[in-house]
């Protein structure tokens, strides 16, 4: 499998986690600049914050739990050159939960939608995981 087929879901995957990092900015900016938020406010926590605001920080945030498990087992698999079609396919299948997880996060934020989009995500990864770790044991075994 080539690089950039293995690399390309992870591009996406970070670019989700920027775009919810500029995202969250601006809106931040933009109530500190209406008056809506005082700095003095926000200075020693981000309590203060919108709902609004809170909940497209939240969903960046989340970008930070799971998604680094994914990094993780796409640097192993390149390493170990355990990468082929199976693992791109589950890696786009991956990235499209957290583009689901993140648009139910920042828009409706219904919890059931949310929950099961995260859910399918935290399947496809583990079943990813328990694949790269059969093909590393096997292939140690000569098998």
């Amino acid at each position: 499998m080539s690089i950039s087929a293995v690399i390309l879901p992870v591009l996406v995957q970070v670019g989700l986690t920027l775009i919810l990092l500029f995202w969250m900015g601006q809106t931040r900016v933009g109530h500190l600049r209406s008056g809506e938020v005082k700095v003095k406010d926000i200075a020693l926590g981000e309590r203060n914050w919108p709902n609004r605001v809170t909940q497209i920080q939240n969903s960046y945030h989340n970008q930070f739990e799971l998604p680094v498990l994914f990094y993780v087992l796409v640097v192993l698999a390149l390493i170990t050159r355990k990468a082929d079609m199976l693992f791109v396919i589950m890696s786009w299948m991956f990235v499209a939960s957290r583009l689901v997880h993140a648009a139910i996060h920042t828009t409706s934020n219904k919890i059931s939608q949310r929950f099961m989009a995260f859910v399918v995500g935290v399947l496809i990864l583990a079943i990813m995981w328990v694949i790269f770790g059969i093909r590393i044991f096997a292939a140690e075994a000569g098998v």
